[in-house]
């Protein structure tokens, strides 16, 4: 058996052991484990059931593992994307006043487009056609969206009838942990522990429930239903305007973060042969069936961790890491009690919940987002004016789409305005228009 694995997935021949293989994807899980207490915990938000979220986030992410397993042999593992399911419960649903049934079938009918355009391979077009300081400044706007999400969640500011929000109780217990916890994770991180911001998690959860704010329920259970979440789509809206802005929005977001992910993972595994990557239409392919598969599960958008690289780094080199991953996410699906302990909220009043172990890590995550922020060029007005738009724009409007219309709009007329109107793409001045003609007939 131990040289069927190694044959298969090419261990050997990648300079590694099966032993590290193994290490790394234990190491991958580790780093990429707080998605199943975080990604229920904000899509209940929309309304959907909590425990079937969770296991279909679990699946969702063993699935996509599987396959970049077995039909890729890349050690680059899939989860929900923080930032997308953002996207999907406060813009789509939230804010653009779509039901979560109708967010899922645009998560699907996105990766069904993402898996074409990786077919016809125009998905370059798409990230090409978007300037980089735009690239950068989406990222920086999403950290700081969910870092403002999690300091709502921890109580540590809350709503304020005279300025829209202001400080919260720093007194209350929840807000005491929350800051707690946040510390205690930053604290993790940066004494490079591996799993950092789950082992942050998981001591602001003991820390909660010693406190009583958080009660035990057990530690393992049967899986909890799939059924309220699963294959519930809803076309109803596909012929709304609306509904193809979120898609591309969606499609964009993916491209764009799943290039990325995949040309860091492959640098870091030395994975890139003649100055391409090994097995790119392949990890492409995967990640565009991951989406969907998703989206049929019940989740948000699924596709390539950046915390692959955590693997990679302790020696990582071939599929069979993932496929380590895969088993522990399926694993998972065992432990709900523990899920439902960290992630399920604390009620403060009639239908009104903190989440006081969940939000430190969301802080955290939005600020490892903001790194790109060093990237922009502020020496130039045209390139640096449209990413602060935004970057404004995403938290202050509390919607994704808005803050990146404010880019998309302002970036071509700038250019047009100062003589630099044929450095903009095609793409982007149709971008342009379809975003000013929403405003004007289509506005949410």
């Amino acid at each position: 058996m131990k040289n069927f694995i190694s044959n298969f997935f090419k261990i050997s021949e990648r300079k590694s052991t099966l032993k590290t293989e193994i290490i790394g994807g234990i190491t991958i899980f580790l780093t990429m484990a707080y998605i199943i207490f975080v990604e229920p915990s904000v899509l209940k938000n929309a309304g959907m059931d909590f425990g079937a979220v969770m296991t279909a986030t679990c699946l969702g992410a063993a699935i996509i593992c599987f396959l970049m397993a077995f039909l890729a042999n890349f050690p680059i593992a899939g989860a929900p994307l923080m930032g997308e399911n953002f996207f999907f419960v406060f813009t789509i649903i939230i804010g653009m006043k779509f039901s979560w049934q109708v967010a899922l079938t645009a998560v699907l009918v996105e990766g069904l487009l993402f898996l074409l355009l990786t077919s016809f391979k125009l998905r370059q077009f798409i990230i090409d056609s978007i300037p980089q300081s735009l690239k950068y400044a989406m990222t920086v706007a999403i950290g700081i969206f969910i870092s403002f999400i999690g300091l709502k969640w921890s109580g540590i500011i809350t709503s304020n009838p005279a300025t829209g929000i202001g400080i919260g109780n720093l007194r209350s217990l929840p807000v005491v942990i929350s800051a707690c916890g946040l510390f205690i994770t930053a604290a993790l991180i940066i004494k490079k522990a591996k799993g950092a911001i789950l082992w942050g998690i998981l001591i602001t959860a003991l820390i909660s429930l010693t406190t009583g704010i958080s009660k035990f329920e057990g530690i393992v259970s049967m899986p909890p239903s799939i059924e309220p979440v699963f294959l519930k789509f809803d076309f109803s809206q596909i012929f709304n305007f609306n509904f193809w802005i979120i898609i591309f929005i969606l499609l964009y977001m993916e491209i764009f973060d799943t290039i990325g992910t995949i040309i860091s993972v492959a640098e870091e595994a030395e994975l890139i042969k003649e100055n391409k990557i090994i097995g790119a239409e392949k990890i492409l392919f995967v990640d565009a069936l991951g989406t969907s598969v998703g989206a049929s599960l019940g989740t948000s958008t699924i596709s390539s961790y950046i915390e692959s690289n955590t693997g990679v780094t302790q020696g990582a080199r071939t599929g069979f890491s993932v496929f380590i991953t895969g088993l522990l996410f399926l694993l998972s699906i065992f432990f709900y009690p523990l899920v439902k302990m960290i992630g399920g909220g604390y009620e403060i009043s009639p239908g009104n919940f903190l989440y006081p172990v969940i939000a430190p890590a969301l802080i955290i995550v939005g600020f490892l987002m903001l790194k790109n922020i060093i990237k922009l060029d502020f020496s130039d007005f045209s390139e640096s004016l449209p990413a602060y738009l935004t970057i404004l724009g995403v938290p202050l409007t509390y919607n994704i789409a808005d803050g990146i219309a404010f880019g998309i709009i302002s970036y071509p007329i700038i250019k047009l305005l100062i003589g630099q109107g044929k450095k903009v793409s095609i793409l982007m001045y149709i971008l342009c228009g379809i975003f000013i003609l929403k405003y004007i007939f289509f506005h949410f």
